[in-house]
């Protein structure tokens, strides 16, 4: 039962959507309604600039650590519970109730889960990224590909439940990016 609520928290915490707050404080704008529509980073920096993309980032990051760490307190390293709170965080931030469900599309939600979860598969992430941008210069794509590291490294190292976890949301913020559309 314990779990269950803490599933429930983290989707209220994924519901903090930082792109659309800090729209709202720095502009009094939704960013919902701005360049690609979406409620995330990179649409923020985008339309309201490098600091509105920042401070998204960072709430986004936040929001995702916070409930890991305090579920990693509690309950110590159980890869299902830390997948399921994963997950929470990723649906909350993709389809947050008090913005009737219009979202982000996960991609620090991601990242944040796999610095917490995956830290070395984060940082080898990181350096196949930056080799795939120098090759062909977009980001996005560069960045869907070198996800896919996480995932596969998880794998490698026998943590099944974690590769699963990855893989799941990974194909989230693909299925999400189908249009070719950024953060």
């Amino acid at each position: 039962m314990l779990v269950c609520l803490f599933i429930v928290g983290a989707y209220l915490f994924g519901c903090i959507n930082g792109a659309y707050y800090v729209g709202k404080m720095l502009k009094n704008s939704d960013v919902r309604r701005l360049g690609s529509s979406n409620a995330g980073a990179r649409n923020a920096g985008r339309v309201f600039g490098r600091e509105a993309f920042i401070y998204t980032v960072i709430i986004d990051a936040v929001k995702t650590v916070v409930p890991l760490a305090i579920v990693i307190y509690l309950f110590g390293e159980r890869p299902l519970i830390l997948g399921m709170i994963a997950g929470a965080v990723m649906v909350g931030h993709i389809w947050p109730v008090q913005l009737q469900f219009q979202g982000g599309k996960g991609v620090v939600v991601y990242l944040a889960a796999a610095l917490v979860l995956a830290p070395l598969a984060l940082l080898i992430t990181g350096i196949v990224v930056f080799i795939l941008f120098i090759l062909k210069k977009d980001i996005t794509i560069a960045g869907l590909i070198g996800f896919f590291v996480i995932p596969v490294m998880l794998f490698i190292k026998a943590e099944f439940i974690l590769a699963a976890t990855f893989s799941i949301l990974l194909f989230i913020v693909i299925f999400l990016h189908r249009n070719g559309e950024g953060t």
